[in-house]
């Protein structure tokens, strides 16, 4: 569609990112992609290119104020997002991409492949069983389950004074209220997505014993 790498320029810029060609095409070819396995695998239920570019693009790109360091995990990362996009718009920063699946991991080394994208690392393996050579700066999750089970099954995979990132949708207030051994709420971010007419907040987890404000 002509009026795609428009749309998600627009709406990029509207939160202080500036996409070149390059990105532009390599954010609308990921896309593409997607559509082309999703005929095989169920990769997304988002079918339509303008929710697509909202709420995976877009979505994905609205954490980059976020990130912390130069080694990122994108955990349960899925079809990619928000691994992919913020990899396509830092290609500065290290990218690992943890996914369980076998089929998704596939996918997410064809994308990678087909981009060229030399700053991402693919590994099949769940995040509890992951032993990185190096912990992450930050360790991101979108759509994941409780706040106290991501701690849980994903920190050891940070470094001592690095951020673990949650996506949510709706204000967590539940999640929030209960125990995270271990672990403080640093802040909750409400984070505001182009084009998107719902809720979406960022919660920033550090270790308890990290004095960082």
């Amino acid at each position: 569609m002509p009026g795609e790498p428009v749309m998600l320029a627009d709406g990029a810029r509207s939160m202080g990112v500036e996409l070149d060609d390059s990105q532009l095409r390599a954010l609308v070819a990921h896309l593409d992609l997607l559509d082309e396995w999703n005929q095989r695998m169920n990769l997304t239920a988002i079918r339509d290119r303008p929710s697509q570019i909202t709420k995976h693009i877009l979505d994905s790109l609205s954490v980059r104020p976020y990130l912390r360091g130069d080694r990122i995990a994108d955990v349960g990362s899925g079809a990619g997002f928000p691994g992919i996009p913020l990899a396509i718009v830092e290609p500065g920063r290290r990218f690992t991409l943890l996914e369980s699946t076998g089929k998704k991991c596939r996918f997410l080394e064809h994308v990678r492949d087909s981009l060229g994208l030399l700053n991402l690392e693919v590994v099949q393996s769940r995040a509890e069983s992951f032993r990185p050579e190096q912990r992450f700066d930050t360790v991101i999750a979108r759509a994941v389950g409780p706040l106290a089970d991501l701690a849980r099954y994903a920190g050891a995979l940070l470094a001592g004074d690095g951020r673990l990132l949650a996506m949510k949708g709706r204000y967590p207030a539940d999640e929030l209220a209960a125990k995270l051994n271990g672990w403080k709420v640093l802040a909750v971010h409400a984070l505001a997505v182009p084009g998107l007419d719902e809720q979406r907040h960022l919660v920033e987890l550090v270790r308890s014993h990290n004095r960082t404000t």
